[in-house]
């Protein structure tokens, strides 16, 4: 059993100190994901988070996040992310710490060809999530000998597009596939769902915290943005995987005993981060 315990800050620290996360995605109907994903980034602790997304919705960004910045990107005819925004968006991770890709980004064809040119010049910690995963599933080349430092957070059915296999499959081999996809592709497996495993393809980390209540939209979101918080503060990329489906479900649980299970809503499990991360924070 892995003991969290998160380090005391510095007296003469600042924004910079924490980290910048870059979160990439979002298009019509899908922009709650991205300000999920950003604001539980914020809340885990990170200094600084800027949500890149196509540029027509800037202003329902600007509106909806107070605290986060916004890189407004080429887009599509349909308003998702362009191919265009490919330089733009490689010179702007060069000023961040991390990226997480994939909240809402949507499957529009002119969406994958930007993916799929990004994702392979990317030198910086990254987590994909969500239509990510679909896109890196139609993409898994990308992946061929990998040296990146890349997370992956798929629910079943998402696993099921990246292995080929069933999700019942899955499920009753949740440790075993897991592991194997690590290994194979030399990366990080947060494989989500009762018992969440976390797996590097030699190392295998199973989660205690959680309940049903959780099972709700926007969750996954907000689970990729606490990685990526933890992620561009100088955890590793296991420590980044390990500590925040802990803290994801911790805070969840704390939701759940004060609000209850049913009417438990994404929002409210970055509501409890503070109250998650305060039993396991290091005192001076």
């Amino acid at each position: 059993m892995e003991k969290f315990i998160l380090p005391a800050r510095k007296k003469d620290s600042h924004k910079g100190t924490y980290g910048h996360l870059f979160v990439i995605g979002g298009s019509p109907g899908l922009t709650g994901a991205v300000c999920l994903a950003s604001m539980a980034a914020l809340r885990t602790g990170c200094g600084l988070v800027t949500a890149g997304i196509p540029e027509s919705l800037n202003d329902i960004f600007e509106i909806k996040l107070t605290e986060v910045m916004t890189k407004p990107l080429s887009e599509t005819g349909r308003r998702t992310i362009s191919p265009l925004a490919l330089e733009n968006c490689l010179s702007f991770i060069e000023k961040v710490d991390g990226i997480v890709i994939g909240p809402g980004i949507s499957t529009e064809a002119g969406t994958e060809l930007f993916f799929k040119t990004l994702l392979p010049d990317i030198q910086k910690p990254v987590v994909i999530d969500a239509d990510g995963l679909k896109l890196l599933a139609k993409n898994l080349d990308i992946l061929h000998s990998n040296e990146k430092k890349i997370i992956l957070t798929p629910h079943p059915g998402e696993m099921s597009y990246l292995t080929g296999l069933s999700i019942p499959e899955i499920q009753a081999n949740r440790k075993k596939i897991a592991a194997e996809f690590a290994k194979k592709f030399n990366l990080i497996v947060v494989l989500k769902g009762y018992k969440t495993v976390v797996t590097d393809g030699k190392k295998i980390y199973i989660n205690a915290t959680g309940n049903p209540g959780m099972a709700t939209a926007g969750s996954g979101d907000v689970l990729s943005g606490i990685i990526g918080g933890l992620l561009v503060q100088g955890f590793s990329l296991w420590e980044s995987a390990t500590l925040g489906v802990y803290l994801h479900g911790l805070a969840g649980d704390m939701a759940a005993k004060e609000i209850g299970e049913y009417s438990l809503i994404a929002g409210d499990i970055i509501d409890f981060l503070p109250q998650a991360i305060k039993k396991i924070e290091k005192k001076r």
